[in-house]
């Protein structure tokens, strides 16, 4: 039986990538972005992640799914500013795409996942964690934020057999860094151990090796592409 993955933030950047690999992989894949693109080679539902009831209907069909394996939630915006001309209204946004966005989407999929007690779930963070980057005070605290709950949403989906795990890159040239000066971006990459600009690719490593059985006992991890 092939299984099922989804991936939120599937229209663009590293979801769109993560998603294209999986399915490459043998995944029957579902994508969940606020604006579904015509081009995509796999289904994506429209669904504002940090809507709770969007997230709700959008995964309710995968309630009796015994297919349904893993979620990948790589959802994300940012601003990069500094905290004192950030908008509150920015900073809100941010706060509920990142970090309740990933809320709402694991309390679902989780409940499903659990069901079949068996499955992974893979969030999204950022190197901009540990390395406490000016200017990225609020994006990298929403972020943070996801890092804590999945070590504690792994402790507590642990007993039903499904592993909680995040992935946390490094710069990679999507448009989440598209307005982002280079030498900024060059300044960030000379911080990490591996220094050089990560790619699509080398996300898609870490998610896949999550994802496979040889993955079972890893658990409540962040995996930082890149290194810090």
């Amino acid at each position: 039986m092939t299984s099922t993955l989804v991936v939120t933030g599937a229209s663009r950047g590293l979801g769109r990538h993560v998603a294209e690999q999986a399915l490459v992989a043998g995944y029957q894949v579902l994508g969940l972005s606020r604006q579904p693109p015509a081009d995509a080679p796999f289904p994506i539902q429209a669904c504002d992640v940090a809507d709770p009831d969007a997230v709700q209907a959008a995964l309710a069909p995968l309630k009796r799914d015994s297919s349904f394996f893993g979620l990948v939630n790589a959802a994300g915006i940012a601003s990069m500013n500094l905290t004192l001309f950030t908008p509150p209204a920015t900073a809100a946004r941010i706060l509920a795409v990142n970090l309740l966005g990933t809320i709402h989407c694991c309390q679902v999929a989780g409940r499903f996942l659990a069901r079949w007690g068996r499955g992974r779930i893979i969030n999204f963070s950022t190197i901009a964690v540990p390395l406490a980057i000016e200017g990225e005070a609020i994006y990298a605290a929403s972020k943070a934020g996801v890092e804590t709950f999945s070590r504690i949403f792994a402790r507590e989906m642990a007993p039903h057999g499904v592993t909680v795990n995040v992935v946390a890159p490094g710069p990679i040239a999507t448009d989440l860094i598209a307005r982002v000066p280079a030498e900024r971006i060059q300044a960030i990459v000379e911080r990490q151990v591996v220094p050089r600009p990560g790619t699509p690719q080398d996300v898609w490593h870490a998610v896949q090796l999550l994802l496979s059985p040889q993955a079972d006992m890893i658990s409540g991890q962040v995996i930082h592409v890149g290194g810090v």
